[in-house]
């Protein structure tokens, strides 16, 4: 088993086709991977909805939300997302090679199963993944197995000097992870988030309203 990716996928020509059905204005950039960073960067929060569905609890950077990690308010902004408990943690996904720069104990680890321990030096500048303990349930993102979030996340690095983003589901409060394109972008609709990254596709908050 190489990854839990075993749900559904749409090509991007369907996804598009979804996008227009919906009258949303959306851009291709160059990279959606290096799109969806800079708004991370920028403290924003993204619609991260990319290959096949996750099959199981957890997302794993296919349906996910994703946010700065550095920002002691970011759980809580996450949490308003969700419309769930504010005491409810929030995970780190991180580049395999950093890892044991950052963590100790378990790796690799990329189903997020195993809580880690934080090092000491970086409790503070991740804070909205640390839990009270001084640790986190970290996911190790492989770029042979992974290779779109591997770039996401090695352009937040560059961008922020941070390895580490926030991952969470992509799903609100009682509902399911989101599953088809028009469930991304209901979430979408319906959330206060910045960035719905569809396959290639990316559609700001700040340009609802405008024209393609």
């Amino acid at each position: 088993m190489t990854g839990a990716d075993l749900g559904r996928g749409w090509s991007d020509a369907e996804l598009e086709a979804e996008l227009r059905r919906a009258a949303l204005p959306y851009t291709r950039p160059a990279s959606i991977a290096a799109e969806a960073a800079r708004v991370l960067a920028d403290n924003g929060i993204v619609a991260w909805y990319q290959g096949r569905s996750e099959y199981g609890p957890r997302a794993l950077g296919h349906r996910s939300l994703l946010a700065h990690p550095g920002d002691r308010d970011t759980t809580r902004r996450m949490n308003d997302v969700k419309g769930r408990e504010q005491f409810r943690p929030i995970a780190p996904m991180v580049r395999a090679e950093r890892f044991a720069d950052l963590f100790e104990g378990t790796y690799p680890s990329p189903y997020m199963l195993f809580v880690h321990r934080v090092k000491p030096a970086w409790r503070d500048r991740i804070p909205a993944v640390t839990h009270v303990d001084g640790t986190a349930r970290v996911q190790t993102v492989h770029p042979e197995t992974e290779p779109l979030v591997a770039e996401l996340l090695a352009e937040f690095e560059r961008r922020t000097g941070l390895p580490v983003v926030v991952n969470t589901s992509l799903n609100t409060a009682g509902r399911p992870m989101v599953d088809t394109p028009r469930e991304a972008m209901e979430l979408f609709g319906s959330a206060p988030v910045d960035l719905l990254a569809l396959g290639p596709f990316a559609v700001h908050r700040r340009a609802l309203g405008g024209a393609r």
